[in-house]
């Protein structure tokens, strides 16, 4: 049982006569009472009413095959709100009747599916920004310097135009060069920085600048270990991030931006480029209180060219989610009401071990 008790997801055993006859910590924690609580009460007591999973339980025991089942709601007032699982349900051949169910909350899996989706966009760009700087760079030096050379041969009533077409010239090379970012795949240069320091730097770009009209306020926690990362990429990545959230909060007068910082159990994931695995257990945040991303954009926030901005190129986004990628982190974003969270997830400084605890 003590092996059952280190896996990371709900681990119930439901007996003949549908008690839970045992619950992992996971699982004491996804139905918020104890392994002895929940055995005094049959299991279809702390899940929906008509929930599928009852179903997949009794299909399991007279069929004594294991069924897997995805996306299934588990959402109650008992439970909360957005419990969506996947749910792996086997007959326990040692015990007749009695079957183990394995829960994986929806929101791990969704979060290894965003970052797969955001380093694939990541390379599709990086292919698109080499191919431009090679191919769209040398025609336009050629546009640009053609009118040039009209501009002092034509009358004056036509020289807005040619003009014009040196501006525009001018940022479609501004653009390309924009996007030459993505192709830099040289390895990231990384060591043990204090988080706090990358933020508060922000915070003063911030303070001075773009959001000086703004209420930016501090939620950290102080004993949260080192971040192996680059400190000049982490501070482009929080000033992309932090004047994101001062354009969405606008001249609101009671706009507030919210940099916060914490200790959270992290999920395993590959660092780009080699085969070790990490755990992702520092989470820094960026909180605004603007009016909100639109449900259908959440998805596709984070794909290159995607912008509710009027001028806005749409890379700022794509760009993060491939420097953090290239650190083994993850973005993400969660908006609802008027009420949006960029949310990073990194891994600490190799001095630490996984399995560390925070210092103190």
């Amino acid at each position: 049982m003590a092996v059952l008790n280190a896996v990371q997801h709900p681990v119930i055993m439901v007996n003949e006569a549908g008690f839970i006859a045992f619950a992992n910590w996971e699982a004491e924690s996804f139905f918020g009472a104890s392994a002895s609580h929940l055995a005094r009460h049959k299991f279809s007591n702390f899940i929906p009413f008509g929930s599928p999973l009852l179903t997949l339980i009794e299909q399991v025991r007279e069929s004594r095959a294991a069924v897997n089942e995805y996306r299934v709601d588990l959402s109650s007032p008992r439970l909360g709100a957005d419990k969506l699982v996947d749910l792996y349900v086997a007959p326990v051949t040692s015990e007749p009747g009695a079957v183990v169910v394995v829960l994986q909350e929806r929101s791990m899996a969704d979060k290894i599916d965003r970052q797969l989706t955001h380093r694939a966009a990541a390379r599709s760009v990086t292919g698109l920004a080499s191919m431009l700087a090679h191919e769209i760079k040398n025609p336009l030096s050629g546009i640009r310097g053609a009118a040039q050379l009209l501009e002092s041969s034509v009358p004056d009533e036509d020289r807005a135009l040619t003009r014009l077409i040196c501006d525009e010239t001018d940022r479609i090379v501004s653009l390309v060069d924009r996007m030459e970012v993505f192709s830099d795949e040289r390895p990231v240069d990384r060591v043990a920085l204090n988080i706090h320091s990358v933020l508060d730097q922000v915070k003063a770009v911030a303070a001075a600048g773009f959001a000086r009209h703004i209420r930016i306020v501090e939620n950290y926690d102080p004993s949260l270990p080192p971040v192996f990362a680059n400190r000049g990429q982490l501070v482009q990545v929080f000033i992309n991030l932090v004047k994101n959230a001062a354009e969405a909060v606008g001249q609101r007068p009671d706009g507030e931006i919210m940099l916060t910082t914490a200790y959270r159990p992290g999920i395993r994931l590959s660092v780009a480029g080699t085969r070790d695995k990490v755990s992702l257990p520092l989470e820094f945040c960026v909180h605004d209180n603007g009016p909100g991303v639109q449900a259908d954009l959440l998805p596709h926030l984070f794909d290159p060219f995607i912008t509710t901005k009027t001028n806005g190129s749409g890379l700022g986004l794509a760009l993060v989610a491939k420097i953090i990628g290239a650190h083994g982190g993850i973005v993400e974003c969660d908006s609802q009401g008027h009420r949006t969270t960029f949310r990073v997830l990194m891994p600490a400084s190799k001095d630490l071990s996984d399995d560390d605890p925070p210092r103190e």
